[in-house]
C-alpha cells in the first residue's frame, strides 16, 4: 500500500518537471541517442531540484519532520498527516527561527538577487564585487553548508 501511495511522488516529480520547478518544454528528437540524452538531463535537474528542496525544507512550506507524521498514521491506508511543525509553520508563515517561510520558487527568486560584478575604474586592475547576502539567502547557504564570499 504504501508503494501504491508512494507513485503520487513519482506523478509529483513529472509534475514539477513540466510546469513548476523546471519548467521543461517538450522538445521533439528524432534520434534515440538523443531522447536518451533529453531525458537524463531532465531527470539530473529534477535531482538537483529534489536536493535542494530537501536541504531547503526548514525554509520551505514542506513538512520537514516527516518521521513524526509517519508515527502518527495508524496504518498505510490512512490519510497522510503533517507534523505539529509543519502545522505551525503553515499557520504562522514563519520557520522555527523565526523567519519567513517560502514556496521553492519565491526561495529561488530571492537567490537570484545575489550578484558578482567586475569593476574597473580607468586603467587599474579589475575589482569583484559581491553582493551582501541578506538573512535569508545567509540561512539558505548555511543549509546547503556553504560560506557566502565576502
Amino acid at each position: 500500500m504504501l508503494a501504491y501511495k508512494g507513485l503520487s511522488q513519482v506523478e509529483r516529480a513529472f509534475r514539477s518537471l513540466k510546469t513548476t520547478d523546471l519548467d521543461i518544454r517538450p522538445i521533439h528528437h528524432r534520434r534515440a541517442r538523443r531522447v536518451r540524452g533529453h531525458v537524463l538531463l531532465c531527470m539530473l535537474a529534477y535531482y538537483v531540484t529534489w536536493h535542494m528542496q530537501q536541504a531547503l525544507a526548514p525554509m520551505l512550506f514542506t513538512d520537514h519532520d516527516k518521521p513524526t507524521a509517519a508515527l502518527q498514521r495508524t496504518s498505510p491506508v490512512a490519510a497522510a498527516r503533517v507534523s505539529p511543525a509543519a502545522r505551525t509553520k503553515a499557520a504562522t508563515k514563519r520557520s522555527a527561527d523565526g523567519q519567513p517561510v517560502h514556496s521553492f520558487a519565491t526561495l529561488l527568486a530571492d537567490l537570484a538577487n545575489l550578484t558578482r560584478n567586475t569593476v574597473r575604474l580607468g586603467d587599474a586592475l579589475p575589482v569583484t564585487v559581491l553582493s551582501r547576502p541578506t538573512t535569508v539567502q545567509q540561512r539558505a547557504f548555511q543549509l546547503f553548508g556553504l560560506k557566502h564570499a565576502v
